[in-house]
């Protein structure tokens, strides 16, 4: 009897692993219009590893900062920590051995092993998604070391994705990996004057150091905005190395991320941290689309 080909009808351990990414597809495209947006435009090949690093990552925040907590309001049992202490031993023993029980991340080892996501960039990772339980204040130190834990990591992950399988030069390398830390630096720091006052009034917190919502003046956000600026200018180097299966989808989240900057500089301060600053769906629409079509930054 012929066995079964398992290439046109999954199973086992293949099957699983289908599933497992298609929960983190789900995640992706529940929790980010723009990210699932410009992940569209990532090649096929490479588009289900992004989704699967998104999910890992996403779920952890939720730990530390979202659908946890409002689970512990019923159930004062469940402590964010302990959740998270275990979900990142179970992302490692994943890693380690190729299967989980937990889909999400078992969709994420299943990336990390194929395309090289070390143990030594996911740690700084939950390192810093512990900053959030226990940090509400941050010195330049602590605030460089989130930031690197929380982003630029994030978007080393990717890159690991993106080149897979390719060649490139020591000289090469070192761009690729200072403009996929770069950029994911400016997304974060983006993020965190979007979030500025939510961050204050809900969760008692300051990301930037000694900057709140009482000190928060038109100097100290035109200092911020033109530090995200280099962050961008620093991250548009890398995007002819990228290989073309990324290069459009990298570029659009760039181009997003540069729109909100120039929103954020335009906007007065006093009226920034009342109102999270946003792009419309068509305008997010109209920058994939030219991102599609060859645009640079």
């Amino acid at each position: 009897m012929e066995s079964q080909d398992t290439t046109k009808v999954p199973t086992g351990l293949t099957l699983y692993s289908q599933a497992a990414h298609r929960a983190s597809k789900e995640v992706i495209y529940s929790y980010s219009t723009s990210f699932g947006m410009a992940t569209r435009l990532l090649s096929k090949d490479i588009r289900h590893h992004v989704e699967n690093i998104y999910a890992l990552v996403r779920v952890a925040d939720e730990i530390v900062d979202g659908s946890a907590a409002d689970a512990a309001l019923s159930a004062p049992e469940i402590d964010p920590e302990v959740e998270l202490n275990a979900f990142e031993q179970e992302t490692y023993r994943a890693m380690r051995l190729g299967f989980s029980t937990n889909l999400i991340i078992h969709a994420f080892a299943v990336t990390a092993r194929e395309v090289g996501i070390s143990k030594d960039i996911v740690e700084p990772f939950f390192y810093s998604m512990r900053q959030d339980l226990t940090e509400t204040e941050h010195t330049q130190e602590t605030f460089d070391t989130y930031v690197y834990g929380s982003a630029e990591v994030v978007g080393l992950m990717c890159l690991a994705a993106f080149v897979h399988g390719g060649s490139y030069s020591k000289e090469e390398k070192i761009t690729l990996v200072k403009g996929a830390r770069a950029l994911g630096s400016a997304f974060q720091k983006v993020n965190f004057l979007r979030d500025l006052s939510a961050d204050f009034k809900r969760l008692g917190r300051s990301y930037f150091p000694n900057v709140n919502v009482s000190n928060f003046d038109e100097q100290t956000k035109a200092r911020l905005v033109a530090d995200i600026n280099q962050d961008l200018k620093l991250s548009a180097q890398s995007l002819p190395l990228l290989p073309k299966s990324a290069r459009a989808a990298v570029t659009a989240a760039q181009l997003l991320f540069t729109e909100l900057n120039h929103k954020i500089g335009n906007t007065e301060a006093t009226k920034l941290i009342e109102t999270r600053i946003s792009v419309g769906n068509f305008k997010k629409l109209s920058l994939v689309i030219k991102s599609f079509l060859g645009a640079k930054p």
